[in-house]
Order: C-alpha cells, then sequence, then structure tokens
C-alpha cells in the first residue's frame, strides 16, 4: 500500500518555506526545538479558548511561523480572520505577548498577525472547515463535495480531499476521497499546499487531509533556493553518425 510524504516538507527549498527559523547546535538546538512546540500549543489552546467564547466564530489560523535572533522572537500567525485573534483594542495580542514572552525565559517575543485574503484555498483552513461540518453532524460527502467545488469556483489548479475513520457511523472504518483538477504530488515545481485535522465525532475520530494545487499566481513567490537557479542549456551535437 503506498504511502504519501508530507507535501510540505518535501518542497522546502523549492516552492515552500520553513516554518521554524533559526540556528543552534547541541543542546541548544533540543531547548529552543521544545519552545517552539510550547509556543505553537500556548498559541492553538488560547485561541481555541477565544473560539468557546465567541460562540462557534473560529480564528482560522493556518500556520505560525517562528523566528529567533539572539535574544528575541518574532512570531507571525497567519489567520483568515485576524480581527478575532487580534481582539478588542488588541487585548489577545497583548495577553499572548505577555505569556510567550514568560515561556521564551523572558526573551523579547514580537507578534505578528498575517492575512489569508482566500480561505477557501488554504489546505489547512479547508481540512479544518471540513472537521468541523463532521462534528456539528454534516453529511461528510456533502462536506467533501462542498469544500472541492469551492476551491475549484476561486481558481485553483486541482484539489483532492480525503476522509478516513467510521464515516457515519459505519461500523468498519474506511476512506473516502474525492479530488477534482489536476494534483501532481511528484512534482515539485507545482505549488501544492497540505492540510490535515481531526474531527471528534461521536463514533470516534476521523482524519480528514487536503491537498490543493494552486495556480502560479495565486501561490506568490517561491523561497530562494534550486528553483531559481539558472538552466543548464542542452547543446545541439548534430546529427549521428554511422561507424
Amino acid at each position: 500500500m503506498g504511502q504519501k510524504v508530507n507535501p510540505i516538507g518535501f518542497r522546502l527549498a523549492v516552492t515552500k518555506d520553513w516554518r521554524s527559523k533559526w540556528y543552534a547546535t547541541g543542546k541548544d538546538y533540543a531547548t529552543k526545538l521544545h519552545e517552539d512546540l510550547k509556543i505553537r500549543k500556548f498559541i492553538k489552546d488560547f485561541t481555541a479558548k477565544l473560539n468557546s467564547d465567541l460562540k462557534g466564530a473560529t480564528p482560522a489560523i493556518s500556520r505560525i511561523t517562528i523566528e529567533r535572533a539572539w535574544n528575541s522572537v518574532r512570531v507571525t500567525i497567519a489567520t483568515a480572520r485576524p480581527g478575532l485573534v487580534i481582539g478588542p483594542k488588541g487585548k489577545n495580542i497583548e495577553e499572548m505577548t505577555a505569556a510567550l514572552a514568560k515561556l521564551c525565559g523572558g526573551a523579547q517575543v514580537k507578534l505578528d498577525i498575517m492575512e489569508i485574503r482566500q480561505p477557501e484555498l488554504d489546505a489547512q483552513l479547508v481540512a479544518e472547515n471540513i472537521a468541523t461540518q463532521l462534528e456539528r453532524r454534516v453529511s461528510f460527502r456533502r462536506a467533501m463535495k462542498r469544500a472541492v467545488q469551492v476551491a475549484m469556483d476561486f481558481g485553483a489548479e486541482g484539489i483532492r480531499v480525503r476522509c478516513a475513520g467510521r464515516l457515519g457511523g459505519a461500523d468498519i472504518a474506511r476512506a473516502e476521497q474525492y479530488r477534482e483538477g489536476k494534483v501532481p504530488l511528484q512534482t515539485l515545481r507545482a505549488p501544492i499546499d497540505y492540510g490535515f485535522a481531526e474531527a471528534r465525532t461521536l463514533y470516534g475520530v476521523i482524519g480528514v487531509k487536503c491537498w490543493i494545487n494552486k495556480r502560479p499566481e495565486l501561490a506568490g513567490s517561491a523561497p530562494s533556493g534550486r528553483n531559481n537557479r539558472p538552466q543548464r542549456q542542452r547543446r545541439d551535437r548534430g546529427e549521428r553518425r554511422d561507424a
């Protein structure tokens, strides 16, 4: 049975960039790595609490990027609803910044919010949206078909959605998927976005995976790396001579 590599890690330095940007050696590396995990967990828990307070209005966080300098940490939150994350008069940002500074051992923390203009083409947000619908007992086929149709209407080159688990409360777990357009997983230059979410239903956990192939003009510029190197020109050797 074929296994699929994570499309984001597969395309690092080609069309994708790292989500943790810093350098460390020895034990310092392990310390900073665990710090990154704690930072991401804290932000997700904090925004989940906002979700319960706002009665279902999710902050829709796609990714969290962490950059480090000597004694400073810069955290960038990409979200489709920046107003909910910032809070009234920046209250939520101030609370998160103070808590993160304590978490990072007193380092100077700067928190940036980046708005996602088209959440319909963000694979992580699409997967979380489908998972939320499954938790609200919406038919999994209906949720998947709608996500595929909306993404194609917004200009995606292709999309694939897969749900696995006790679908519809079935006794035996299975997987179903829908795809439309082109999703070339082996083409490194293809701007494939990938997202994963879990729906905690009455019958158990259902995993939701989403792959979206964005058009080049929608994907933005690629990071500096192999993709930007000059291509070698092929020489014309002429016709082959018979021996």
